[in-house]
């Protein structure tokens, strides 16, 4: 789990660049499923043939980055956000571009409170002494990455990008722990695209699969930090089941079933109403006629930072009850 996880969550790959993680997802899975393709967006879709109902599985590829603006004449580099950006995570961070070049984010002037943080007075420093050293390594429209190393410790993982690629993980892992086994759903893994800015995957993928019902897996904050926001969701305590987001009100049906399958298999798993924010399911649930949607989430802190964290039992757990539903 770890060695894989690790090179998923390590990847580059913020949004509209997911060349190279859909490359290792696709090499990790080619083999375990009966069908495998990247659609025009950019979608991989991968199917483990079935008789009975239709299932999407949904996760993200796309990470949160950076995207290259404007290269002044001393080399520095002015960018935009890709995704949620907090100008308090970003400062004095690492970033990687898809080359391998590597930059810091500085302020250009003296902070006396972190509130007046800006993104629009950050820069980027990649070590350039003019405009024209910069642009032998950068472009404008270059999107770059953050960087956090991976770590494992006390049986919790902390990296950059578990949003996703905790979900990513999770579906590789049901894949595998379906190989030779019986499942009546025909099975779809959609590792989609664009997620951070707009569930653009989820949308032209669910309206190409067209499924009978669906389930995203992505990460949701947590109650369990010193002065945290007030939540029910602690690591440890199993996977969340979602009843509402921002973008989505569980299906009943949906909600139901993975509960129920919950309950039967003896895998813990919590209730997760969260107040901000959404998932693939936002835009899988409104596509044709309306699609059956729900959420498995893995309770991670510091979202959208390089350290973010959760618990290895959690995400074991997601895995043994995606399987249990897979195969119902």
């Amino acid at each position: 789990m770890i060695e894989l996880l690790e090179r998923l969550t390590q990847c580059y790959g913020p949004s509209g660049n997911e060349e190279k993680i859909s490359h290792v997802i696709f090499n990790e899975i080619k083999d375990d499923v009966d069908e495998i393709r990247v659609d025009l967006l950019g979608n991989l879709i991968a199917r483990k043939k079935g008789s009975g109902k239709k299932l999407m599985f949904a996760a993200h590829m796309d990470e949160i980055g950076v995207i290259v603006t404007y290269i002044d004449k001393e080399g520095f580099l002015r960018f935009s956000n890709i995704g949620g950006i907090s100008p308090h995570f970003s400062l004095y961070q690492r970033v990687q571009f898809g080359n391998g070049t590597v930059g810091v984010i500085g302020y250009e002037e003296e902070l006396e409170e972190m509130k007046d943080l800006k993104l629009q007075k950050m820069y980027i420093d990649i070590g350039a002494k003019t405009k024209e050293e910069a642009e032998q390594l950068v472009s404008i429209g270059d999107a770059a990455c953050f960087m956090g190393q991976f770590h494992s410790a006390q049986n919790r993982i902390t990296t950059k990008a578990l949003d996703d690629r905790v979900g990513c993980y999770i579906l590789i892992e049901t894949i595998k722990a379906l190989k030779g086994s019986h499942h009546p759903n025909d099975l779809y893994f959609v590792f989609t695209v664009q997620e951070e800015v707009g569930l653009r995957g989820a949308k032209t993928s669910a309206f190409s699969v067209t499924p009978d019902y669906a389930i995203a897996v992505d990460v949701t904050d947590t109650g369990d930090t010193p002065g945290s926001r007030t939540m029910a969701l602690k690591l440890g305590k199993g996977p969340a089941i979602k009843v509402k987001d921002n973008s989505i009100i569980t299906h009943p049906f949906v909600r139901n079933l993975m509960i129920e399958t919950a309950k039967e298999n003896d895998i813990a798993y919590q209730l997760e109403v969260l107040e901000r924010g959404g998932t693939d399911s936002g835009a899988i649930h409104l596509t044709k006629g309306g699609i059956p949607s729900g959420v498995l989430s893995v309770p991670t802190r510091y979202i959208h930072s390089t350290g973010e964290t959760a618990d290895y039992d959690d995400i074991t757990n997601a895995v043994k009850l995606l399987s249990a539903i897979a195969a119902k």
